[in-house]
């Protein structure tokens, strides 16, 4: 074999090579951000549907403070947002969640209220906040799924 056909085939064997690894390269960092970008983007959905969660659930536990007719469609609305959870979510925030429910519908069948009572409740501590273990829950789902 001729001495300039060794030399075309090693620089076009080096340009093949050296054309490859940049494709590759470049595949790879653009798969690397469209992953990010999804993480990013599946990250919002999911913090935007536990905030609405968190509002909604607030309002359904103030109206069943102070009422005894439960809202339906406040309680279905509720559902609805658990049923995506259980969709995108770790299991143990579909319990806290499941939980609250369970809470909400429990304290409109127990009786309204007073304001003075609210403050007794405030002052002690105790069930007035049942968003509590959901919000430390979805923060640390959140925070786990951000590190991926």
């Amino acid at each position: 074999m001729d001495v300039a056909y060794v030399s075309a085939m090693a620089a076009l064997v080096g340009s093949v090579v050296g054309g490859l690894t940049a494709g590759g390269t470049t595949w790879l960092s653009q798969r690397a951000h469209a992953r990010a970008g999804q993480m990013a983007h599946e990250a919002g959905l999911r913090e935007e549907l536990y905030r609405d969660f968190i509002t909604a659930a607030s309002r359904a536990y103030s109206d069943a403070i102070l009422n005894s007719e439960p809202r339906i469609p406040k309680l279905v609305s509720l559902y609805a947002m658990i049923s995506r959870m259980r969709i995108v979510s770790w299991p143990r925030t579909i319990e806290c969640a499941d939980k609250i429910m369970l809470t909400i519908i429990d304290t409109y069948f127990s009786p309204n209220r007073s304001v003075l009572e609210l403050r007794d409740l405030v002052r002690v501590g105790s069930g007035i906040d049942p968003l509590r273990d959901f919000s430390e829950v979805a923060r640390e789902e959140m925070r786990l799924f951000k590190c991926r």
